[in-house]
């Protein structure tokens, strides 16, 4: 696993890609930094971190995109499969490689609070509990971005999902108020996702079999729940879509609160898509 991390966190380092995201972010903390505290005359840089968190979108598919895509293009991912290593440690020491490329810049930006205690009081619980929060987000969306860039063989198709993906969670809230709240719309709303989540099944076990139980059992089971308590159906959809929304979370840290619940799920989102990740190399292992 030290291994694949070193080699990862060196191939970053000797393309463009990390020193292009550490300029990107730093360059955007700057801006917003000048433009809230030292224009706003406020010491507070927790709205900084918020007001950046959009850099996401575009610093998460220009990290993950080439992370597996671009090993399974050039047939390099064979040389994985036959290391003397078990494939989770293959994708633990590839995701710890990203999160070295987020951390540099971060740990950059944990100096602004002490810049600005110059001028002000700073919250430093506040300060550096948000910017946790900021490294966790990140964290969250990376592991998205590696399991995406997992089953595909294009750098530029795991860019442009990984993309439109980055784009729904962070105006998922916005789009959840737009949402139907009747009954009848997130009972069809949820059927889409149970065989959203089949054909997903189907992908990475082939098995269709499975997959077509998989699909009939949960929207039997969502129809026969949905017939005998119509009334909870009502705008589930849009709360559901509210409270798994991985930005929102972000906000509570900027509001000054250190948020445990919001880290659970932050780290339930990573250990899911590490572990659809290991699946997914698994299943191209025995493939070919």
């Amino acid at each position: 696993m030290i291994a694949v991390w070193k080699r990862e966190v060196s191939s970053y380092y000797k393309s463009v890609i990390g020193w292009l995201l550490a300029a990107f972010l730093l360059i955007f903390a700057g801006i917003y930094c000048m433009a809230y505290n030292l224009s706003g005359y406020t010491a507070k840089s927790e709205h900084v971190l918020s007001a950046i968190s959009f850099i996401y979108l575009i610093a998460v598919p220009i990290i993950s995109m080439r992370t597996l895509a671009e090993e399974k293009r050039q047939k390099t991912d064979q040389l994985l499969y036959s290391l003397p290593m078990r494939l989770s440690s293959v994708v633990i020491g590839k995701y710890l490689g990203m999160l070295v490329v987020l951390a540099l810049p971060v740990l950059i930006i944990a100096l602004y609070p002490l810049i600005l205690s110059q001028f002000g009081t700073i919250q430093y619980a506040s300060a550096y509990g948000t910017l946790f929060g900021f490294f966790l987000l990140g964290a969250c969306l990376l592991s998205i971005g590696l399991f995406i860039s997992s089953v595909t063989e294009s750098q530029v198709a795991a860019a442009v999902i990984t993309l439109v993906t980055m784009l729904i969670l962070y105006f998922m809230n916005g789009l959840a108020s737009y949402l139907s709240t009747e009954a009848s719309s997130s009972l069809i709303a949820l059927m889409v996702l149970v065989v959203v989540f089949a054909v997903i099944l189907q992908l990475l076990a082939k098995n269709l079999i499975v997959s077509i139980l998989t699909a009939v059992i949960g929207c039997g089971a969502l129809y026969l729940w949905y017939s005998s308590n119509t009334s909870f159906f009502s705008g589930l959809f849009a709360s559901m879509m509210q409270s798994i929304s991985v930005f929102d979370r972000f906000d509570t840290f900027v509001d000054g609160v250190f948020d445990l619940t919001a880290i659970v799920y932050y780290l339930s989102i990573i250990g899911v898509f590490l572990f659809l990740t290991v699946q997914s190399m698994e299943k191209r292992r025995w493939n070919e």
